[in-house]
């Protein structure tokens, strides 16, 4: 249970601390900030990126894991990418984001990493 609670303070770290707003703003390809941005403005997949990795370097933290970590930045990434294509909204992003830390602590358990 504790593991469980480190990674969900983990995980609202990342979504509601370390995101700042022009990243929270940027990552979708979709921001109104590209219509007027000009050339030297990072792409969304640049902010993508950036905050699927914070939160894949906090999974690694506290897991001690680099796979897991490296799991959670391929993961976080598209699942952000489906919320922001409106393919899915914020409660199912969410729960899946919660999901994967429950699978995190079953393989840590099980041994499996």
């Amino acid at each position: 249970m504790s593991l469980f609670f480190q990674f969900l303070v983990g995980h609202a770290l990342g979504d509601y601390v370390f995101q700042r707003d022009i990243m929270a703003r940027s990552k979708s390809r979709h921001a109104e900030i590209y219509k007027t941005a000009g050339p030297g403005f990072p792409g969304w997949y640049y902010w993508l990126l950036a905050h699927a990795l914070v939160h894949g370097g906090a999974v690694f933290l506290i897991s001690g894991s680099a796979l897991l970590g490296i799991i959670e930045t391929v993961l976080h990434t598209i699942i952000d990418y489906c919320k922001c294509e409106h393919w899915i909204g914020l409660h199912f992003d969410q729960a899946l984001h919660i999901l994967c830390k429950v699978v995190y602590v079953y393989v840590i358990y099980q041994g499996l990493v």
